[in-house]
């Protein structure tokens, strides 16, 4: 009876590990598409692991997003090397940037920003949720690089955009014959709020935009650099 009894927990135990390893298996590869925000270096040769295990080069576009990438996660974060050499022994060493990738996050932006300064890695990466149901169709996003708040006016949303955060923008329904709004954007100064940057932009469900808050060296005032999706937006997740 003990030797039938220890027969079943054993099979019991192999079946559930079995399981598990099933279910841990190798990572899925993550769609993403990535820009480059740095203008003090507006070109970086970086790495990440394509989805046949291959350290490929990222091959970004001028103020654009890359084309449909997909890359593996390393320990639950999508990872970026300065070379395409690893050291199995030392894959750190070779570390651009890292940020962790939520778990239900099978599509991404990724934000590719420079490192902060006396950091352990040359960049930083922003992630945002390129899944339909997380970025509709014809909605932005604010990023803010800033330390001093800033506020968003599109249309008929006036939002606030806060140090270091994502600010979802609505889609703008208020526009004229040509699907044009007016887009403000401002900073605090003290208890007044200032306008930065003024322009009429054309909303359309197809586009979507993300709008990166940054300053520049010298600078009085902040600016915008805005990144336009028009392709993946419309097609289906």
């Amino acid at each position: 009876m003990i030797h039938r009894s220890l027969l079943h927990i054993l099979a019991a135990l192999g079946l559930s590990l079995a399981a598990h390893a099933q279910q841990a298996g190798p990572p899925a590869p993550v769609r993403i598409r990535a820009v480059l925000h740095d203008p003090a270096q507006p070109n970086a040769d970086l790495f990440f692991t394509d989805k046949s295990g291959a350290v490929t080069p990222l091959p970004f576009r001028p103020q654009d997003l890359s084309e449909p990438l997909f890359i593996l996660p390393v320990n639950g974060s999508l990872v970026l090397y300065n070379k395409a050499a690893i050291d199995p022994a030392n894959p750190t060493a070779s570390l651009a940037a890292s940020v962790a990738l939520p778990p239900d996050v099978k599509r991404a932006i990724v934000v590719v920003l420079p490192g902060a300064a006396g950091g352990r890695t040359a960049y930083r990466m922003v992630l945002i949720d390129d899944s339909e149901k997380a970025f509709p169709k014809g909605e932005s996003r604010a990023l803010s690089l800033i330390k001093v708040e800033t506020a968003i006016q599109a249309g008929e949303h006036k939002l606030p955009v806060h140090p270091g955060k994502i600010t979802a923008v609505p889609l703008v329904k208020k526009v004229d014959d040509f699907n044009m709004a007016q887009t403000n954007f401002y900073y605090k100064q003290g208890e007044a709020w200032v306008a930065f940057a003024e322009r009429q932009l054309q909303y359309l469900e197809a586009v979507r935009r993300i709008f990166i808050i940054h300053a520049t060296p010298g600078a009085v005032q902040p600016t915008v650099t805005t990144i336009v999706d028009t392709v993946t937006a419309a097609q289906p997740q």
